[in-house]
């Protein structure tokens, strides 16, 4: 059995290579910066946010991801700033992405904002083929390990938004960078992992049903060559500005069930759970993936957010 699951894992380890690579959240409504540049600063405080996320507990290998991002406008200006680093595992491999983030913003209207953001960084590969069970020892591709290997990140987004809904664009990577090792019988280069673009888009509206509950449907798409369209929906009801309670679909993935909580001003948790809809999630050795962040958010006398903003 072990290395039936190895050998699956390296399957879909190979796959994630060449196609989608870059992390998955069911929680994406909470830490848009991580993928959109031009989020940087537009909910007007600044703010910590950190995640945790362990998809498919129980299944050797499984991806693990952890983000911690910062982000902050600039008094007296239009401009907002922004740090993220995302570390994400699967199998042997580990990547690792930190960024700084630049946007400005344009008021378009009494209440509305459109903003454009840049995001420059750096990527680190590393893959220990050590920890895993190789059939054939002599495959070149698996007899020496990628350690720290680097390569620049450039992204860019736009982000609109006003008091009740906002749209979102952005690829927080538009280089394609190839990793490799050259053969040693002049033949050409072999790929390990090959740097795709990925094009996301989002969106979120607020209902005021009543003083008491907002109600925010929300999506996030996400295009990248080489895998299927990934279609993410959800919709979360805010209780009396404290407690939130959401369901989310990953088109032909996953359902998603989502809890947070208003613990001050200032502090906000939250926790996902998804089960696989999937031959995957039948799998005796997959107790489904689960999803923690917490959210800071740092207050000046002025800049208080008296009706705390749903996104």
């Amino acid at each position: 059995m072990k290395k039936l699951v190895t050998c699956l894992l390296l399957l879909a380890f190979a796959k994630t290579l060449t196609a989608q690579q870059d992390p998955q959240y069911s929680q994406y409504v909470y830490n848009p910066i991580v993928v959109n540049p031009a989020y940087a600063g537009n909910r007007g405080v600044a703010s910590i946010v950190g995640l945790h996320r362990s998809q498919w507990v129980g299944l050797d290998g499984a991806p693990r991801t952890q983000t911690l991002s910062f982000q902050t406008p600039i008094s007296n200006s239009r401009v907002g700033l922004g740090l993220s680093i995302v570390n994400d595992e699967i199998g042997p491999s580990e990547e690792t992405y930190v960024s700084v983030d630049f946007s400005y913003t344009i008021p378009v209207g009494d209440q509305a904002r459109l903003s454009f953001g840049l995001k420059g960084g750096v990527h680190v590969l590393d893959v220990d083929f050590t920890r895993l069970n190789i059939f054939d020892i002599g495959d070149f591709r698996v007899t020496e390990n990628v350690e720290n290997k680097l390569s620049p990140t450039v992204g860019l987004g736009v982000y609109y938004h006003t008091k009740k809904y906002y749209l979102g664009l952005s690829s927080p990577n538009l280089l394609q960078t190839d990793h490799f090792e050259d053969r040693n019988d002049n033949s050409s280069a072999t790929y390990i992992a090959s740097e795709r673009r990925h094009l996301f888009g989002t969106a979120g509206y607020v209902f005021y049903v009543n003083d008491a509950i907002k109600f925010k449907p929300a999506t996030m798409i996400k295009l990248v060559q080489g895998a299927p369209l990934q279609l993410d929906l959800t919709a979360s009801f805010l209780f009396n500005e404290k407690l939130t309670l959401g369901v989310a679909y990953r088109w032909s993935a996953a359902v998603t069930g989502l809890v947070g909580f208003q613990l001050s001003e200032q502090v906000l948790i939250g926790f996902a759970y998804d089960r696989e809809t999937t031959e995957l999630g039948n799998a005796i050795f997959n107790d489904g993936s689960y999803e923690l962040f917490i959210r800071l958010e740092f207050f000046n006398s002025y800049d208080r957010i008296i009706t705390p903003r749903f996104f």
